[in-house]
């Protein structure tokens, strides 16, 4: 296949070299992130970690569904750094912020 001859869907996807592959890999990583510190969480605060990335500069980013939660969070924040840590010795820090409503 040529250059030229469009690609199938799938195939940006899987494919390591495309922009589209590399976001995959990235959303991939963001969800194995957020269900591993879930897991770790209270079922009741796992509920209101709305989703989690760790940037480039080693910040640990908790977006909350509100700012009771976003609290309860930032107690938990150590623990959940460490934990981080395992997977991603890069991580530095942790900033929890509260999502915006839908």
């Amino acid at each position: 296949m040529s250059d030229k001859e469009p690609k199938s869907l799938s195939g940006l996807i899987t494919d390591s070299q495309s922009g589209l592959g590399r976001l995959a890999r990235e959303a991939a990583a963001r969800v194995a992130l957020s269900e591993r510190l879930r897991d770790a969480l209270e079922p009741e605060l796992a509920e209101h970690l709305s989703a989690c990335n760790l940037r480039e500069d080693g910040t640990l980013v908790l977006l909350a569904s509100g700012p009771e939660w976003a609290t309860r969070l930032r107690f938990e924040s150590d623990r959940l750094l460490q934990l981080c840590r395992q997977h991603n010795p890069q991580a530095a820090r942790v900033r929890v912020r509260v999502s915006p409503a839908d």
